[in-house]
């Protein structure tokens, strides 16, 4: 591709409950971070790009503006709010590497943020059902219920798999256990992710707690840069290859619901620009709002034949030490779900990788990495194929 931007500095809150009373808050945290990382000076800055979800979970909008109304000397910079879904953060990155690339600009600010524990349980199902198409899909009552819903159709076709999917709850995990950052830190072990219980009872049958990713505040922050600054940067991540390709909203109009035909030509289209292939990558972020997403992408990717899915979770080739180990973060299952923060903790967690700095989540000689950050039920799909550059 065309000499793509870095990644020269990020910043990252922990996941779950925040202490921090506001999305402006958590914008002003990891900014901050971002910037100090970076070693970027508030004046060097030539873009601002925010991604927060929001729908209704705060009156407070105009979200491009608040990182300036929390870092006054931040405040004159051109800022924008992007906003897609599930991918609102890769959304909002992806504009700023437009910027940069383009010219516009030579250091882009990005951050993602959300505030979302606080909501009720009915206020929330509502405000997560907008990433669907109401119109066809609100009787499912909830987004896990649309989920639930490509599960049992799954199933049908395909047989009972609810144990694959346990295993890939129990893998992620077993993974967040390990990452600093995750809302939940417990490997929670195999047999408790598979048994229904009070502690784990199905939420959308098929679909238990364990299958459905956390409900969390949370942050993430990256600063971008042309290569002409990053040749100065202490550290350098940069995209080999990157796609965003879209599917149709409402389900009905897919000609087949359990093939993520959008995820897959954004896969297909980043690996050729990057001249790579499934097997070059070293590990894969992925977005696995539900276990069956992770599993639907295993088959979009090419990791396994369509209807196969659970093999690669069976045989080991998406854990640690496997073929491909898969979310070796937690992924959105361990680490949360803070919605506008996803897509760029996502691009983070690979950039830790890819500078050797994943600490307890470091993969052994990570080269090349995947990450994929989709909206709605693969409605808008995002994948970047990151490498180091210095």
């Amino acid at each position: 591709m065309t000499t793509s931007p870095c990644i020269i500095g990020w910043g990252h809150s922990q996941f779950g409950k925040a202490a921090e009373p506001t999305v402006e808050a958590l914008l002003a945290r990891v900014t901050g971070e971002a910037l100090d990382h970076a070693g970027i000076g508030a004046d060097e800055v030539d873009g601002v790009f925010v991604g927060v979800f929001n729908s209704g979970l705060s009156r407070q909008g105009f979200e491009g503006a608040l990182v300036g109304a929390a870092q006054p000397e931040l405040a004159t910079v051109p800022a924008v709010h992007v906003e897609n879904a599930c991918a609102t953060g890769s959304a909002a990155l992806y504009t700023a590497l437009d910027f940069v690339q383009s010219g516009r600009g030579r250091i882009a600010l990005v951050a993602g943020a959300e505030k979302m524990t606080h909501a009720e349980p009915a206020v929330l199902n509502d405000v997560l059902l907008s990433a669907s198409y109401r119109a066809e899909e609100e009787q499912a009552g909830s987004f896990a219920g649309v989920f639930g819903d490509l599960a049992r159709r799954y199933f049908d076709r395909y047989g009972d798999h609810r144990e694959a999917l346990a295993r890939i709850a129990a893998k992620n995990h077993a993974n967040g256990a390990g990452n600093p950052y995750a809302h939940l830190r417990k490997d929670l072990g195999f047999e408790f992710c598979n048994i229904v219980s009070d502690r784990n009872p199905v939420v959308a049958d098929p679909l238990r707690r364990t299958d459905c990713s956390l409900v969390s505040d949370g942050a993430a922050a990256v600063v971008v840069a042309s290569r002409d600054v990053a040749v100065k940067a202490q550290r350098a991540v940069t995209w080999r290859g990157r796609a965003h390709a879209n599917d149709h909203l409402p389900l009905s109009r897919r000609g087949d619901v359990l093939v993520f035909g959008g995820a897959r030509r954004a896969f297909t289209q980043a690996m050729t620009e990057a001249g790579a292939s499934l097997t070059d990558l070293d590990l894969l972020e992925t977005h696995d709002c539900f276990t069956i997403a992770e599993l639907l992408q295993y088959e979009a990717f090419g990791l396994t034949e369509v209807g196969k899915g659970a093999s690669a979770i069976e045989d080991g080739r998406t854990h640690r030490g496997g073929e491909l180990p898969v979310n070796p973060s937690g992924g959105l299952k361990a680490k949360g779900h803070p919605i506008g923060a996803t897509g760029i903790s996502q691009h983070v967690m690979a950039a830790l990788q890819l500078t050797g700095e994943a600490g307890q989540m470091q993969i052994p000689d990570a080269a090349l990495a995947g990450v994929f950050n989709m909206g709605g039920v693969a409605v808008a799909n995002y994948f970047s194929v990151l490498e180091r550059w210095r």
